[in-house]
């Protein structure tokens, strides 16, 4: 049985268990019995004919085929105004105060609230698992993960952590001055955290996003270079004129109840960006990949305004790369990096349009935000 139909299985528990309106473990909750139906049998691109790139993907196609590499979601919907959520990524299962991982952060525009750049920039490694939600809740999501990190056995003396919480604002959706995550959700998407597949849509941090006009979330894709591997996760909050795979599908699309979508949705918004690879690299290659998931980015027709929160962060979970090694592994060579600056951009690329394929029309605070038409994809994409 496959991680997501667990995740289904265990959702639909929790949904009984909870009640309308709760906070579902797992990644996958809905605004009705419908919802969660749909989003089951939502494409991805590759379902679609779309194939972005030519270097392979991994067995998920996701940035858990990096090894060792968990993503977990808690889905907050509540209501007629409450569409949000929590989303992890741990480049490992152990203690990352105890057993850090080199990492590097890139700015595409700085319009937006990242914690913990600084010392990650300062010291080029990651200590605390990332997280991800909407953007008036990063201070009580970074609160819970601060949490989270001193009660960890062997961190009883910790007096300093630098913990990694990012953010778009999913305002269009969710009621989100009510600041509705709690140290719950944070623990539940902490303790869903898993490798293998990776919802994907409209869960966790990406439950009230909006991207290219459509719904927008959370999507993922990954890529093999030789004998290592580059995966990406995508939190899609960003406008622009889409282009999938170098075709300029924005024009060409028609809503499900028949009018011409936008020639260009709005400008503003965010995205983040999460890439992790094996490849054994400390944090000045890192920064190099980072800054080249933009350009996956870019190719999807994203406006890059002037109001957008754009940020890459990666890490490496190669073994020999940890931080405290007394003799640290060789690192890839600057002449090996061409490869993986290409893997890293189709990467982003396809993980973005993941996003939206997988996504479910959501209705939230008097506003409906409805997928992107999948069959409409993929006539464009057979013609």
């Amino acid at each position: 049985m496959s991680t997501y139909t667990e995740n289904m299985k265990l959702a639909m528990v929790l949904w009984t268990g909870l009640g309308v309106g709760g906070s579902l473990l797992g990644g996958v909750s809905g605004l009705t019995a419908q919802a969660d139906k749909e989003r089951a049998t939502r494409p991805r691109a590759r379902d679609l004919g779309i194939v972005i790139g030519s270097l392979p993907a991994g067995p998920n196609n996701a940035i858990t085929d990096v090894p060792g590499v968990m993503v977990g979601h808690s889905t907050v919907v509540r209501g007629a105004k409450v569409r949000t959520g929590v989303t992890v990524i741990r480049p490992h299962g152990g203690n990352l105060y105890r057993d850090k991982v080199p990492a590097a952060i890139w700015v595409g525009n700085g319009y937006g609230k990242l914690v913990g750049t600084t010392q990650v920039e300062e010291l080029g490694e990651l200590e605390s698992p990332i997280a991800l939600t909407n953007t008036l809740n990063v201070g009580k999501v970074m609160d819970a993960l601060v949490g989270h990190m001193l009660a960890l056995p062997g961190n009883q003396r910790v007096r300093s952590v630098n913990v990694v919480v990012g953010e778009t604002n999913d305002g269009g959706l969710n009621d989100i001055r009510g600041r509705h995550v709690t140290a719950r959700h944070l623990q539940e998407a902490l303790a869903s955290a898993r490798s293998g597949e990776v919802p994907e849509g409209s869960v966790g941090a990406g439950t009230g996003t909006i991207c290219f006009g459509w719904k927008g979330g959370i999507g993922t894709s990954s890529r093999r270079v030789d004998k290592t591997m580059v995966g990406v996760l995508v939190q899609t909050n960003y406008g622009g004129s889409l282009t999938i795979a170098g075709v300029p599908v924005q024009t060409r699309l028609t809503r499900q109840d028949g009018r011409k979508s936008p020639r260009k949705a709005k400008d503003d918004g965010s995205c983040m960006i999460v890439v992790a690879t094996d490849a054994p690299m400390r944090a000045r290659n890192l920064r190099r990949l980072a800054r080249r998931a933009l350009a996956g980015m870019a190719r999807t027709g994203a406006s890059f305004s002037n109001g957008s929160g754009d940020y890459v962060i990666a890490f490496c979970t190669a073994a020999s790369m940890r931080v405290g090694k007394d003799r640290p592994g060789a690192e890839v060579a600057n002449r090996q990096m061409t490869p993986l600056f290409k893997a890293v951009a189709e990467a982003t690329e396809e993980a973005i349009v993941n996003s939206l394929c997988r996504a479910t029309t959501v209705t939230g605070s008097g506003r409906t935000v409805r997928a992107i038409p999948v069959e409409r994809l993929r006539e464009i994409f057979t013609k």
